[in-house]
């Protein structure tokens, strides 16, 4: 740090005056080397005068204009080098050529000779020696200036173990620099750390501008989410980027890297604090028992499949239809198996398959007898089914049904649906298909309590975060990118919960089934899209772009709302749900027809899918599922294309009478 600062006001001089410093300094070691000399051959201590001026002179009048000529005041010292020093070296031969002969052969009186022999080498090693420390002092430290300079500026918040451990590893990192801590303990503020100051948050937005601070690393793994939020809407104000380190018991083991920190957690976007999960309901339906997982590689299937394996079942069954959603699933399984993480050995059986595959799923149950069914499969992107009805509601119906009949067949246990929050007076063919498989789940409950036998029930909850099809993977992206951020309303709002809290719901509410259970969980409050839009942008150090900020960095775009997509989703049909043994999980009142007057229905729905016949599903849909009302005409693609081309038939006929 002192060979800095002392470098530092020799780096802002203007070129000129650092040339004119340069020849000064050799004029001064053209003085000194002839003393030197003089002084080695008188064998004491001279002192300039009379003729032995001429020694100095002679130097002076040699060395200066020679060094000029070959350009060593043009060669910028920080960067010396090889070429450098071959130049010096150039120049002294010739001056010491020069300045031999005139002091050596010719003589001057009053000087003595052997002087011609002795200065120009040492003259040589002086001028070379002040190059190479010029090098060493000016060109390491602008370096080392330019390098931090273009390196983000960054502060470390968490003076505790976690960020001390974090400075230290990047003590030696090229992508970032640390310039402080902050710290809410009042005892370690204006202290000092590992060289590094010690800031009150509280005077956070002066210390950004002050230090020209562009990114925050938060290593406080143990605050309270209450503070963690408050801690990132502070930094929201000052439009710096934020990124954290992993919780609290997944630093337990070993030292923090700089490869642990990542970019904020969905959980810290939502400010949501999550509830523990309950461990006795968490297991109660896995723990020593075979468990099929249907829709496996899915958002949600892949993270039950975790939740389920963390639970230490006997046998986890992977029920999948793409091949490498298959293939990834079962690949992290047994990574996570192999870290221990598992906490047991737990068979995994990756198995190809259609839930609508009647006779496959069949030779699958039969093969394992499975205790319990979780099934996750489904299409659910609303605008994807809206112009694929009929695929949405043969999968997400009948694949349903069949599967459930399956598994009453072979003994099954609990049967567990993973439904969705646009169940609920659906706009679109995707959120009645789901409702409609609830209905089918109620009904063959009806008849299955009746018997003791299979015990079926459902769980509805609206968007998690993260998952495919999620805005947050989609925003991010498009940060990324540039921007802009495009949302189909500026008003849309939507329920939002992460997907390992929504798996680990998921298989709490299926412990506590009695039969034709429909549990809704505890969402909180209703996010509105556009609000998450900006507070992704400003924790990523941005600015949104809109009227009152034209010169932001991302702009948000409104695209409008796309076939069968709702403003506002709901969790209830009904009012008044009844609470349960979790906080968070509540069991809801929907009304159901029973199975012998669903049966005909869902026949005639099976005849019009046949033939996609698109109007007669949509009615079909409408008579079934009460409250369904299409947002919109027919978009299936088949539908469309079928109509353009007998529009067009028809024009080429009424062309051909004409």
């Amino acid at each position: 740090m002192p060979l800095e600062r002392s470098a530092a006001p020799l780096l802002a001089l203007p070129r000129m005056v650092k040339r004119l410093l340069v020849l000064t300094l050799d004029a001064c070691l053209c003085v000194f080397t002839a003393w030197m000399a003089l002084s080695l051959r008188l064998e004491q201590w001279v002192v300039l005068a009379g003729p032995l001026w001429w020694a100095v002179a002679g130097s002076l009048a040699l060395a200066l204009p020679l060094f000029a000529i070959l350009g060593l005041y043009r060669a910028i010292f920080r960067y010396a080098g090889w070429p450098a020093l071959m130049a010096v070296t150039q120049a002294a031969v010739i001056y010491g050529v020069a300045y031999g002969v005139l002091f050596t052969l010719v003589g001057v009186e009053g000087v003595p000779r052997t002087v011609g022999m002795i200065q120009p080498p040492l003259l040589m090693i002086a001028v070379g020696a002040s190059r190479a420390l010029a090098r060493y002092w000016l060109g390491g430290v602008f370096r080392t200036r330019l390098g931090r300079n273009a390196v983000p500026r960054v502060l470390i918040y968490g003076a505790g173990r976690a960020g001390r451990q974090l400075a230290q590893a990047m003590t030696h990192n090229r992508e970032m620099r640390v310039v402080g801590f902050l710290d809410d303990d009042k005892r370690l503020q204006g202290g000092v750390i590992h060289g590094l100051p010690v800031h009150d948050p509280e005077r956070l937005k002066g210390r950004v501008q002050s230090l020209q601070v562009s990114d925050v690393l938060l290593a406080i793994p143990s605050v309270s989410r209450q503070r963690r939020n408050e801690i990132l809407e502070l930094m929201r104000e000052l439009h710096v980027a934020v990124r954290t380190l992993p919780g609290l018991m997944e630093l337990a083991q070993g030292k923090v890297q700089v490869s642990d920190l990542r970019e904020l957690d969905i959980e810290d976007l939502l400010g949501r604090a999550a509830v523990p999960p309950n461990p006795d309901l968490l297991g109660r339906n896995i723990a020593g028992k075979v468990v099929l997982v249907t829709g496996a590689g899915g958002s949600i299937g892949s993270e039950l499949c975790r939740q389920i394996v963390k639970a230490k079942p006997a046998t986890l069954l992977l029920v999948e239809r793409s091949e490498y959603a298959l293939y990834a699933i079962h690949r992290d399984l047994l990574g996570l198996l192999a870290d221990g993480k598992g906490h047991a050995p737990v068979r995994i059986m990756p198995l190809l398959a259609s839930v609508g595959d009647e006779q496959r799923m069949t030779e699958i149950m039969a093969a394992w007898r499975p205790h319990t069914v979780y099934h996750a499969a489904a299409y659910k992107h609303v605008p994807l089914v809206e112009h694929n009805p009929a695929e949405g509601v043969r999968n997400n119906v009948f694949g349903t049904l069949l599967t459930a009949q399956v598994a009453a067949r072979h003994g099954v246990s609990d049967f567990v649906l993973v439904s969705t929050d646009k169940a609920v007076r659906p706009t679109n063919v995707m959120g009645t298909s789901k409702r409609l498989a609830e209905m089918a789940l109620q009904a063959l409950a009806e008849k299955s309590n009746a018997e003791g036998g299979t015990r079926f029930s459902m769980v509805r909850f609206g968007n998690v975060l993260g998952s495919s099809g999620s805005v947050v993977p989609l925003f991010r992206q498009q940060i990324k990118d540039g921007g802009p951020i495009t949302l189909t309303h500026a008003d849309i709002t939507r329920y939002f919960m992460t997907i390992p809290e929504a798996a680990q719901l998921v298989i709490q509410a299926g412990a506590m089934a009695r039969g034709g259970d429909v549990f809704v969980l505890d969402m909180g409050e209703p996010v509105r899209i556009i609000d998450l839009a900006r507070r992704m942008v400003e924790l990523s150090g941005l600015t949104v772009r809109d009227a009152l900020h034209p010169d932001g960095d991302i702009a948000i775009q409104t695209v409008g709302l796309r076939p069968g997509e709702k403003l506002y989703e709901e969790l209830l049909i009904g009012d008044n749900p009844l609470p349960t043994e979790h906080p968070l999980i509540m069991k809801a009142h929907a009304e159901f027809l029973p199975l012998q007057e669903l049966t005909p229905r869902l026949q005639a729905l099976t005849v019009a899918l046949a033939v996609n016949d698109v109007t007669t599903i949509r009615h079909l849909l409408e008579q079934l599922v009460v409250g369904y009302r299409p947002s919109g005409a027919v978009v299936d693609w088949v539908h469309l294309e079928r109509a353009a081309g007998s529009a067009q038939a028809v024009e080429e006929v009424e062309a051909a009478m004409a």
